[in-house]
């Protein structure tokens, strides 16, 4: 309506100052009777003068008679009945819905004149006519009613149908219609285009000849601006509206909660995860200050958002009248044409970060004890033990040499156990530097020490709440530490570096050591309450020394997953090869068999089969080590080996005795072995 109340002012000012474009159209007409004269000598096939008739309408009348349309005209050819009528001004409703009020407005002009206005398809179907009921039925005698076709190439040049064919505004003058049925009127007619150009219909006000103005086509064109320009605004407004629901849509698929806010700090945008976290209706938070429903009391919070620069990850504690959340929080500042008007904040609920920490540290892990490969009735019995750990929440001490399967079994464990939909969070604790491997278990607040990350950082025991934490290397703990732990396995709670608050967690401990941890105990290294505490449910590794009659399955197994890893195509092993593989004592158990099974794989480039001369002549060109030979001697057996084969690599050769590198060098010193070439 607003666009009907400017198209009426328009025409008021068009009125009084007779300003038109379309002014003088008469005058060019000629006389009535001279074009009635060029009207009939045109349908009776004479020539005629070119300057007595408009040349748009010429070349209409050309075309009517090339399509063979009668000048007696007296019936449209498409009359649609009203269900037909019905359907298809359903497919119109949107032009109509805004053509209506303009239509009413137009009319509102010309009423009592004996005018009426229509509205036609882009087919030149008519789909409504405003006007008095007189003039309506004058109008249905020549058949102009709402569901007759005024295409040019079915009644011939009039207003409608011509406009569309040349899609330029026109008015046809009483004898300029090429159907003498129509000669008693007068149209002005133009073409109603969508924002991309297309035509969608044609407005059109039609009348008694004696009464048209030199004016009136310029009104219809303002009309039809009208309905354009609210066509423009419409679409924009679609736009907008689709626009505001794919923003909506983002905003609530994502996994964290986000809250907007002007430079006043004004909600603007919050979606229902932050909602659902602070306990508030969208209602509650939408154009309040963004602190007015966090308490005064989160100091940390009202720091964080006060600061201009970039955070990333800084955790906080939102304390709410349901309670403390605890959650890393993301700001980023909104930049409209280079001037910040607010900022994007997003909230992490700490707890999710931890069931993802799985993904994050990459101990991710589809370990089962059903997927053990094995056979021997010793290693049988140690899997059948692990099962019976996975059932309840006891600690585990996995006892066992490197490489024997300590950490494979602490997966499968936990696989098995309740607590398999959390995480498992697994520590090396000889992997750590001494002074860092307490901020790696308990994490530490920001400010701790030097190089601490903003925010501070959640140790392995927080990111493993609810699940497990595998501590590995157990016995290379450091004795001040031991006390801590035992401190958190006796209190179930820990307290982070250069922290005070007390922090529940919920884990199950799962450890592993190498090391005879009773001479440790004896020699003051390990402390004994903490042992006993760990060593709840014991389960002693069998060394592959052990359960020779697994190699065979342990090389198949390798064989094809390492093939496929290395793209390789390896298809088996020579009965010679698992003759010394089976001779062989594997001081470093099954890590160094899928070693030397990975390097054989890489030799033999091109053979389908692992030979003997594929394997390290250093490995296999010794007698067997006997099985009295002490871990000393096989350790320092293995080193040797290892360092012959990786050619001196101390990285290689501690990851295949799986040790830390700190550790490897412990052991050269302790040996007092040469690391020389």
């Amino acid at each position: 309506m607003l666009l009907g109340n400017k198209f009426s002012l328009c025409y008021i000012r068009l009125k009084y100052k007779i300003l038109s474009t379309f002014s003088g159209v008469r005058q060019k007409m000629g006389s009535e009777t001279q074009l009635k004269s060029i009207w009939r000598a045109f349908v009776n096939g004479e020539s005629v003068p070119a300057a007595g008739v408009r040349n748009e309408i010429l070349e209409s009348w050309k075309r009517c008679r090339d399509r063979n349309i009668s000048p007696t005209l007296n019936s449209a050819s498409i009359i649609l009945n009203a269900d037909a009528l019905d359907k298809h001004r359903k497919e119109y409703e949107n032009l109509l819905a805004i053509s209506r009020p303009i239509m009413e407005n137009l009319y509102s002009l010309v009423n009592g004149a004996g005018f009426i206005v229509a509205l036609s398809d882009e087919n030149g179907i008519l789909l409504e006519i405003v006007g008095d009921e007189a003039t309506r039925k004058e109008g249905q005698t020549v058949y102009f009613m709402a569901g007759t076709s005024w295409a040019e190439d079915m009644v011939g040049t009039n207003g409608i149908g011509t406009a569309l064919y040349l899609d330029k505004p026109i008015q046809v003058f009483r004898n300029e219609h090429y159907s003498r049925t129509f000669h008693q009127w007068t149209c002005s007619s133009a073409p109603i285009h969508d924002p991309s150009g297309k035509i969608l219909g044609v407005l059109d006000i039609s009348g008694p000849f004696e009464k048209v103005h030199s004016h009136t086509l310029g009104i219809v064109i303002m009309a039809v601006s009208a309905i354009e320009s609210q066509l423009k605004v419409e679409r924009t407004m679609n736009h907008l509206l689709l626009a505001d629901r794919y923003k909506n849509t983002v905003i609530e698929s994502i996994s964290e909660g986000l809250i907007a806010f002007d430079s006043a700090g004004n909600v603007t945008h919050v979606n229902e995860v932050i909602s659902s976290l602070l306990g508030l209706k969208r209602e509650e938070v939408l154009g309040k200050n963004l602190l007015s429903f966090i308490p005064q009391k989160n100091i940390v919070l009202h720091h964080a958002l006060g600061r201009k620069d970039r955070i990333t990850d800084y955790e906080v504690d939102i304390v709410t009248d349901h309670g403390k959340i605890t959650g890393l929080i993301t700001t980023r500042p909104i930049v409209i044409h280079g001037k910040t008007v607010g900022t994007l904040l997003l909230f992490k609920d700490i707890a999710r970060a931890r069931r993802l920490v799985q993904h994050l540290s990459g101990k991710e892990t589809k370990l089962n004890l059903s997927d053990m490969i094995g056979t021997d009735l010793g290693f049988l019995e140690t899997v059948e033990l692990a099962r019976k750990a996975s059932e309840g929440n006891s600690n585990v001490l996995l006892l066992g040499e490197s490489g024997s399967g300590k950490d494979i079994f602490a997966q499968s464990i936990h696989n098995a156990s309740k607590r398999k939909r959390g995480p498992f969070v697994a520590l090396n604790c000889a992997a750590i530097p001494r002074e860092l491997i307490s901020s790696e278990l308990f994490g530490y607040v920001e400010g701790a020490y030097t190089g601490a990350k903003r925010g501070g950082k959640p140790g392995k025991f927080e990111l493993a709440n609810g699940g497990t934490v595998f501590l590995d290397e157990i016995g290379e703990m450091p004795l001040e530490l031991q006390t801590t732990l035992l401190r958190v396995l006796e209190s179930r709670t820990i307290t982070r570096v250069g922290g005070t608050e007390t922090i529940p967690v919920d884990v199950r401990i799962i450890s592993a050591t190498n090391q005879d941890l009773s001479s440790a105990i004896r020699l003051g290294h390990f402390r004994q309450d903490l042992f006993y505490r760990l060593n709840v449910f014991s389960i002693s590794m069998v060394p592959l020394r052990n359960r020779k009659s697994d190699i065979p399955l342990l090389v198949n197994h390798f064989l094809k997953a390492i093939s496929v890893k290395l793209n390789k195509n390896v298809k088996g092993v020579s009965p010679e090869v698992i003759a010394l593989l089976c001779k062989y004592s594997w001081p470093g158990n099954i890590r160094e068999l899928q070693n030397v099974i990975e390097r054989a794989i890489n030799i033999c480039d091109g053979a389908e089969k692992i030979l003997p001369e594929h394997l390290s002549r250093e490995l296999f060109g010794q007698k067997k080590p006997e099985v009295s030979k002490s871990k000393e001697q096989y350790e320092t057996d293995l080193i040797h080996t290892l360092m012959a084969q990786y050619n001196r690599n101390l990285s290689r050769v501690a990851g295949a005795m799986g040790i830390a590198r700190t550790t490897l060098y412990r052991k050269i010193r302790k040996y007092n072995l040469s690391i020389s070439v």
